[in-house]
Order: structure tokens, then sequence, then C-alpha cells
């Protein structure tokens, strides 16, 4: 846990210190930090609302200014249960009612594992922590919203009321983040793409979470593909293809099915085209007895590349293997999750998959790692970091699969290159992918905001799952590395962060309106020229368009600048008798006039060399 993260998690107990000061019938279920901050599931007859967060902040700052140290404490799983029985945990002393919510959690702790509860003042909590040391750490906070939320996400639960807040060392940090939140609501991806027709949702015909780009949207989805192909291509990456869908065994052999299945959409049970395939009773059939397949839709694209490995055999001299696919996968994210291109069902991804040896697998995540600066370097991205995670010994054979020597050689494999690249990057515990270490890409926007964007894995277990060999020099089967890699994450996630990140103004080479040729007048030798300028931009596949007609020129370029055409050639008699075009820039005006070559020229190489 960071060190904001420890901050807002200890925010959540104050949050908590104080709605038992006003309410002490409250009972509450989890408080942790979240991306923006922290909240508490509180289950209380009163039904909080923002008026009421003045009340309740005033509490809070009472407990922050009495500086309470922030206590471990362990205990027994007996002396946990009992005081909860007393009504003693998140609460402020012993109650008539039960502390329910931490007797239910309480029974969830696997045996053995240490249980802990922490105080600050008269306040305490079942918790494994970690706190700031004291309250008086909390430097500044602010209440954001109130939200319902069934205990542990079950609809089949108590309904909570979830209460949102956020925190800060200071009030500075504080005042900034807000002031960032006012500047993203004008950035906002779902308002920027509607009105710049990148995308459109269809929940009526086409379904939540499932996006249709539009043709300007579209243009930006092939310029990502033309970059992500043109690179992989100098880095020795070859192309595949795979199906949108396979059998229930391809995901039962990685893994996937039943731990993934949540996030998946229900199988699709058909009459089997296979006898060996088990029987089952089909509802249309109920009489009948027939061999059935369960096919699902893929949501990743791993299992299908680890079979097009399997398709042929290999030797050592074949790797690295680098098998790449723009992939559709398609997750059953939870409607009340979805958001925008930033949560869907439907997702196309940058992904590969590089088989290598444990000799070349250094010099590999190096090779992905700076292509992941190369992307960097192309958006303007300034600030990133890479979260490392890794496994947790205590849990391996549960949520990690049960291969220690192999967790530690590639952790300290992947350790080794982050810091001999000099990348920025931070250790989380107890986040590694079930089948090996990874690493979570952050990226901050414009405005200093924080995406995750992409994903790296290594896989040392799924290949073996499904038999992956290769002979090596002593002509012995070894099972290859795997190391899952998707810079640029998928296209709609990428895309969202890229509107807000340009606040729709991109660059030339990525802008869906590149270039509008604008005419002073509507002169037929004027209109000639501008229709002889567009053809030879849309000849060399710029996106061009005209605007021919009788309209005021400042009323086009008006027109031209609201739908953020990046590059716009204007010409009246001056320019056509000289030759040349006036240019104008969105949002920057006039740049001066240059010859039409010379114009023309300058638009083709800021493309080529995608300048920013």
């Amino acid at each position: 846990m960071t060190e904001l993260e420890r901050l807002r998690h200890s925010s959540a107990h104050v949050l908590a210190t104080a709605i038992l000061r006003i309410w002490p019938e409250a009972q509450f279920a989890a408080g942790p930090p979240v991306e923006q901050g922290f909240y508490y599931d509180v289950e209380l007859p009163h039904r909080i609302t923002p008026e009421d967060f003045e009340r309740i902040e005033a509490e809070m700052k009472k407990e922050t200014k009495a500086n309470h140290v922030f206590e471990r404490v362990e205990v027994t799983r007996d002396e946990a249960i009992a005081m909860a029985k007393e009504g003693k945990l998140a609460a402020l002393g012993a109650r008539p009612e039960p502390s329910k919510f931490k007797l239910d959690i309480l029974q969830r702790i696997p045996e053995g594992e240490t249980i802990t509860i922490y105080r600050n003042g008269d306040f305490t909590d079942l918790c494994a922590g970690p706190h700031v040391m004291r309250t008086g750490n909390i430097g500044a906070f602010k209440l954001t919203h109130v939200a319902s939320a069934y205990y542990l996400g079950d609809e089949k639960n108590p309904q909570l009321q979830r209460i949102y807040g956020t925190a800060f060392k200071n009030k500075t940090a504080m005042d900034e983040y807000f002031a960032m939140l006012e500047e993203a609501k004008k950035r906002d991806h779902r308002k920027i793409g509607q009105e710049m027709g990148l995308f459109a949702m269809d929940p009526e015909y086409v379904g939540p979470g499932l996006p249709l780009w539009l043709p300007k949207g579209t243009a930006i989805v092939e310029e990502l593909e033309k970059l992500a192909k043109e690179t992989e291509f100098a880095a020795g990456y070859v192309r595949v293809r795979t199906p949108h869908l396979a059998r229930e065994k391809m995901y039962a052999t990685s893994g996937h099915l039943p731990y993934y299945a949540e996030s998946m959409f229900p199988a699709m049970e058909l009459a089997s085209e296979d006898s060996s395939s088990q029987p089952s009773t089909l509802n249309s059939q109920p009489e009948a007895t027939v061999a059935t397949d369960r096919y699902f839709l893929k949501a990743m694209n791993c299992p299908h590349h680890h079979r097009i490995f399997a398709a042929e055999p290999h030797s050592y001299r074949d790797l690295p293997l680098r098998l790449a696919e723009y992939g559709c996968c398609y997750r059953y994210e939870q409607s009340g999750e979805l958001f925008g291109l930033m949560r869907v069902r439907s997702l196309n991804m940058n992904d590969a998959h590089i088989y290598c040896t444990e000799e070349q697998f250094a010099e590999e995540f190096r090779a992905v790692n700076e292509m992941y600066l190369k992307y960097f370097a192309i958006f303007g991205l300034g600030k990133y970091q890479m979260r490392f995670s890794t496994h947790d010994p205590a849990k391996l054979g549960q949520k990690f699969v049960d291969e220690p020597a192999l967790w530690k050689k590639t952790e300290d494999m992947v350790r080794s290159v982050l810091i001999e690249s000099g990348i920025n990057f931070v250790e989380v515990p107890n986040e590694a992918a079930f089948y090996g270490p990874k690493i979570d890409v952050q990226v901050w926007s414009a405005i200093g905001r924080e995406f995750t964007i992409a994903t790296n894995q290594v896989d040392f277990a799924v290949p073996r799952k499904f038999g992956l060999v290769y002979r090596d020099r002593d002509n012995a089967e070894k099972t290859p590395l795997c190391i899952h890699r998707a810079p640029l994450g998928t296209h709609e996630r990428f895309i969202g962060f890229l509107i807000e990140h340009y606040a729709g103004n991109f660059p030339l080479w990525l802008a869906p309106d590149q270039v509008r040729v604008i005419t002073i007048g509507d002169d037929e030798a004027l209109t000639a020229y501008a229709k002889e300028i567009h053809r030879e931009l849309r000849a060399n596949e710029v996106r061009a368009d005209m605007d021919l007609g009788t309209d005021p020129i400042k009323a086009k370029i008006a027109n031209a600048e609201k739908t953020k055409v990046h590059t716009m050639l204007v010409i009246g008699n001056r320019d056509l008798e000289a030759g040349a075009v006036s240019i104008r820039l969105h949002g920057k005006g006039n740049v001066g006039a240059k010859p039409k070559a010379e114009a023309i020229a300058d638009v083709l190489a800021a493309i080529k060399e995608r300048r920013a």
C-alpha cells in the first residue's frame, strides 16, 4: 500500500469514528482506500445525504485534531469473535447489538491467518492495516458523495450506504485535485466523443458496454493500429488472427474457468460435432439426451495464441517467437461498472505473446519496456509509473500457482530488468496474476489525472498446461516462458484516455479531420484550385475535406474550429495568383502563408513523423 493509500485508509477509520459519534447505532462493513480516495459501507436507519457532510466532517476534524495514535493489536480468532459479539468492532465501545458484518468477515478469514485490530482513540476496528502513525497525519479530507452498495457486492445481501471521500497530505494538494476534477469534466471523453462524432452507444439494439466506432473514431483506431503494426514489425513480431470464441476446454485448460467465469459471457451450449463430448439434456429437447459442446466468447487472447504456438513444432532456433494481434475480446462487466469507453464489454486489445527461453527473457522484457517508452514519447506522456506486482508466498496454491522456485526466479528477473533499465516503478506484493508476476502501467494525462492503460505479465505456468514445448540445443523438450504484453492497452480505454489527454485536440497524424481546404468566396478558378489541393492531399491518404460554400470566411473558420479540424488551408485570390495557401492551425490561429507544394509537404511530413 502506498503512503497516500495508507493515509486514505486511515481517513476511512476517521470517517467511521465521526459517524458513530453522531449515530452510535451505525454498523460498518468494509472501508478500503480506492483509486481516488476512500469509502466506508455503513448500515444505518438514517439516510445520509450531502447535507450531512458538513456535520460529519466537523466530527472528523475533531478526531484529526486529537492526533490519536493508530495502534495495531494482534488478537486471537476467539478474542476477535468475542469483541464482535459484544458490538466492540467498528465501534466506540461495547454495544447491545453485535458487530454483525465484522462477525461475518471474521468467518471468511482463513485459519492460521493473523488477525489484527486497529484503535484510534475510542474507535476500534477489525483491520489488516496498514495506517499512518496518527490521525493528525491526515492533512486534508473531504466527503464527496453517497451511493448504495450490496454487502460483498451480492444483491442477496443487505443494501448499505457507501460514503465516499478523499484525503491528501495537505490542503494545497486537495485543492489541486478538485481543480483537476473540474477540468476533467470539460475533457470528459463521453462528452467530447459525442461532440466530435467518434463513437456511439446503443444499449437498446446493440447492448450496454458495446461501443460502435463511427467513421471519425475509426480513423483514430486505424492510426493506432498502424502505429502498433509498424512498431511491432520493426521489433520482429509476426501477426496472427484468432476466432472470437472457443470451446470450454480451452479456458478450463488455461485456468480461466472456473476462476474467471464471472467476467465471461455465459456459455453457448450447442449440439456437439464431436462424438467424444459428454451428453447432456437440452431444454429444447427434454426427452432426448444428446452430446453438447459449450463455447465461450473469448475474454482474452492468450489461450488462442498458445494453440497457435502448439500448431507447429519449434526448436530453440525459432525463439523468441513474438505473436501479435489486435484481438477482439468480450468481458461481462457488471452493468454498474460500465463507463463510456473506460469500462466496456467489447474491447480490441493491442495484444502480443512472446515465447522465449529463460536466457532470452531479460532482453525481451527490456525491449517491451523500451516500446512503452517510445509510445510515451509519441503521445507526450511525461509522467508514468510501472506497478510491479508480486505474489504472496502464503497464498501459493490458492491465489497463485504453487511454484515457489519459478516465482522467485521470474520476479528476480523482472526486478533486475526494471532496475537496469532505469524504469520508474513501485513494487506491490500480493497483486500478481495467478500464473506469474505482472506490471501495470500507470500514466498521467495532461491535467495530472492518473490512468492504468496497459499490463505486462510473465507466465511460467499456462504454457506448461497446454503442453507447449520446444527442442533445446541438447534435443530435450523444454517449456518456453511467455510474456503477455499490450503497450497500447485496448482501443476503447486508450482512446478514452487520449480524448481527455488532448481534450479532443489531437495532433495532426491522429486527428480525425486532418485538413480542410477553405475558399474565400466561390469563384470558379478558386474552386478549381481548392479541388486540386484537395485531390493531392487525398492521393497521399490525408483525411482532407473542403468548404467551398458562400458563407463568410469567419463562419467557415469558426465551423472548422468547432469541429476541431487540425489544419485549415485558406485560399483567396491572392493565394491563387501566388500558387500559395494561408495556413491556420486549430487553437493557434494564422501561422502564415506558404507555397502550395511546401504546405502539402509539411502536412505529409508531420503525419509521417507523428509530430506532437
